[in-house]
């Protein structure tokens, strides 16, 4: 059937794409046309969804069935009001965006642990010999935000004897990791973690979630990691808490304005490790895969896996 999958992502991306989609859905034995264009919307079955690309308005997608999401945060399109209520939103759900995620969540955390910029940022001609740092068991991680990249996430550090707490709005028992909620959770989780991960949704519950006097929770000198949303962080708050001491160092992966400024204070600053919105792509050779077989699902009268709570957020 021609275009009965409509990819809605970046134009620079289509080839990639538009070829693992085909792939991945002769491999579910479906009979669906995937295209980047819809000169008759009303034929359009599924949307693969991700900012930056055309759809600005559904509301011609009569014959819509679902939006599937390419990238894990889903706020850009919940954004959107001319998406209709009654399509379901599955969010990426994705082996491979998981795997980066932990990938570059544990280089970040050994990278701090081990305190490996003094040796790969700082040869000087001088032969150093500090201390050795602790061993994992002995620095407490905290991660807030317990859903598919968190647990993850939070199971590897454990795996690697680090002491983990993970935070959740609702209690999660995750297996290794003591998991704590609410309010008096996140209060906790802080005071524990030398050092903090955050990988939780973009939501108004979560918008400047670290302020100033959650910031001030963290104990002396240490380091907060941050993958998940630019928005967690009040980021005058942060600065601050660098450029008083009180926290060590802070790896930045997210901002609340891609590409971050290039006169924005966080890349000259001494304390802040920028990266480029790296942690976890969306790998087309796996999550094509995963858009694939929830669509196997819908078109066989399955609820889809990975539906979006509109009212949550994610």
């Amino acid at each position: 059937m021609s275009g009965g999958v409509l990819y809605a992502g970046p134009a620079r991306d289509w080839p990639e794409w538009g070829a693992a989609l085909a792939d991945a859905l002769r491999g579910e034995g479906l009979d669906l046309g995937v295209t980047d264009s819809a000169p008759d919307p009303g034929a359009v079955r599924y949307v693969a969804y991700a900012p930056g690309g055309a759809i600005e308005d559904f509301t011609p997608f009569t014959g819509l069935r679902a939006v599937l999401s390419l990238w894990a945060g889903v706020e850009r399109v919940l954004a959107n009001p001319t998406l209709p209520r009654d399509v379901p939103l599955a969010r990426m759900v994705d082996e491979g965006l998981r795997a980066g995620m932990v990938e570059w969540v544990c280089a970040h955390v050994l990278r701090h642990h081990l305190g490996t910029d003094t040796h790969v940022l700082g040869q000087d001609g001088r032969w150093r010999s500090d201390p050795p740092p602790p061993l994992a068991r002995m620095r407490a991680v905290g991660v807030l935000g317990m859903g598919e990249l968190g647990a993850a996430a939070a199971q590897a550090l454990a795996a690697l004897g680090f002491p983990v707490t993970g935070w959740s709005r609702r209690p999660r028992q995750v297996p290794g990791v003591q998991g704590l909620s609410g309010p008096e959770g996140l209060v906790e989780t802080l005071r524990r973690a030398r050092i903090l991960v955050c990988l939780l949704p973009e939501t108004s519950a979560t918008h400047d979630l670290l302020n100033a006097e959650r910031l001030a929770l963290l104990p002396r000198g240490a380091v907060v990691i941050n993958p998940g949303r630019g928005t967690l962080i009040d980021e005058a708050a942060l600065l601050s808490a660098l450029d008083h001491g009180h926290l060590g160092h802070a790896t930045l992966d997210v901002f609340r304005t891609e590409p971050l400024p290039p006169d924005h204070a966080f890349w000259a600053h001494p304390r802040v490790t920028v990266t480029p919105h790296v942690a976890a792509a969306t790998r087309p050779e796996t999550a094509a895969r995963a858009v694939a077989a929830n669509i196997a699902r819908a078109e066989a009268g399955l609820p889809l896996r990975h539906l979006v709570d509109r009212d949550a957020g994610y």
